[in-house]
């Protein structure tokens, strides 16, 4: 029997609108323009007016320029006397945060109803390995990357990938696996980009872009901005469609010494950012029911798997070679075909992917989404945050 004492804590917040801006690998406007359109689409998805919203959280990526997403932005949607305004940057995981942080806000009171937008051009008539081709630094001695030519994300992430590797086994047929799994939900996903099949044969024939990554390992970035509107849980009541409901919420920053024996590109913070959603929500990982993981490259949805507990520590590649993340699979990863196959708009493409799901929106790639981790992550390996939502008020 089922007491007032044992029942799980109430959702914290809610999340009632998400809004799309056009999105393209070719220039569409600029971040500011696509943010706006997004923002003003998300609060129309709500049943909202711009002017009902007193909250706005916006997050650029950390290669644009400050001004590319000022905080005048509200002026240039009419929105007035907002109590919450800010612009957030913890890299890949800031998307995460913003809903975190938005959620804290209406639960204390200090908003009502708060937009959080993310928006991004990094494809300005070239292709996404050049405009992500900067030094990453990862030593802590100045300039040292750049002299050496360890330049972009692949780079940091391809060190991280080849310790796996040489620590539990993990094989590139394993990272595979992965990626023909998101691709296999890619084509059930009208939004997708890359949806065409593709087989082991097919991502073993691509060429590397730094050992162990290959072309079909890394993330597919588009220009366009996603926006949610988070509100209080009475609140999410009035709202003309579903509430995805925020019940868990965690961060984890491990930092890294660079020193021998720090692992921190194996066991990351995911692991403290998943302990405390897990623990805030009343829940476990095996109530997780599926994940929208932030996944820049293929390792990354395997060490996610190990972080989060959604299997034991180095077994990611034989979890996912198994199809279990995969359409028919135990626990579905990446629905809409993640950053891999659907599209990279950093840590809002999961999040969307996921309110989609709370909704019962997701067409012929619906799963059950009774519980759903979402997850972000920023730097190399360096910073975590997720979420536990659901369409339920209450969990079981």
């Amino acid at each position: 029997m089922v007491t007032a004492a044992t029942k799980k804590p109430r959702a914290r917040a809610a999340i009632i609108g998400l809004g799309f801006s056009a999105m393209s690998r070719q220039p569409i406007g600029t971040i500011r323009e696509l943010a706006a359109t997004a923002i003003a689409a998300a609060a129309a998805d709500a049943g909202l007016r711009l002017k009902d919203i007193d909250g706005l959280l916006l997050n650029k990526s950390p290669t644009a320029a400050t001004d590319e997403l000022p905080l005048r932005l509200h002026n240039d949607l009419g929105m007035r006397d907002l109590a919450l305004l800010a612009a957030m940057d913890s890299e890949g995981c800031t998307a995460v945060q913003m809903v975190q942080y938005a959620a804290l806000a209406v639960e204390a009171g200090l908003a009502k109803s708060v937009v959080c937008v993310f928006a991004d051009t990094p494809l300005k008539g070239k292709g996404g390995g050049d405009t992500f081709a900067m030094a990453m630094p990862l030593s802590g001695i100045e300039s040292w990357e750049a002299r050496q030519g360890f330049f972009g994300a692949s780079a940091g992430y391809a060190l991280a990938a080849r310790r796996h590797m040489a620590l539990f086994g993990t094989t590139h047929e394993q990272f595979g696996a992965y990626a023909i799994a998101c691709r296999q939900w890619a084509a059930l996903n009208p939004q997708a980009f890359l949806r065409k099949p593709m087989t082991m044969a097919d991502y073993l024939a691509s060429p590397f872009v730094v050992e162990p990554f290959r072309v079909f390992d890394c993330c597919f970035p588009v220009n366009g901005a996603i926006a949610l509107v988070v509100t209080s849980v009475e609140r999410a009541a009035d709202a003309p469609l579903p509430a995805t409901y925020i019940h868990g919420m965690g961060q984890g920053h491990r930092g890294r010494s660079g020193l021998r024996g720090d692992e921190a590109e194996v066991d990351t913070g995911a692991t403290q950012a998943g302990r405390t959603a897990y623990r805030s929500a009343g829940v476990s990982a095996r109530d997780v029911t599926q994940a929208q993981f932030y996944d820049a490259f293929s390792y990354v949805g395997l060490l996610s798997l190990e972080g989060y507990g959604l299997c034991r520590r180095g077994a990611g590649g034989a979890f996912v070679a198994r199809g279990h993340t995969a359409p028919g699979g135990k626990l579905p990863v990446n629905t809409g075909g993640g950053h891999l196959s659907g599209f990279y708009l950093q840590g809002v493409t999961p999040l969307s992917e996921a309110v989609i799901q709370s909704r019962g929106a997701g067409g012929e790639r619906q799963v059950d989404n009774e519980l759903i981790l979402v997850s972000g992550n920023g730097g190399c390996l360096d910073y975590h945050a997720c979420l536990l939502v659901s369409p339920k008020k209450r969990l079981n």
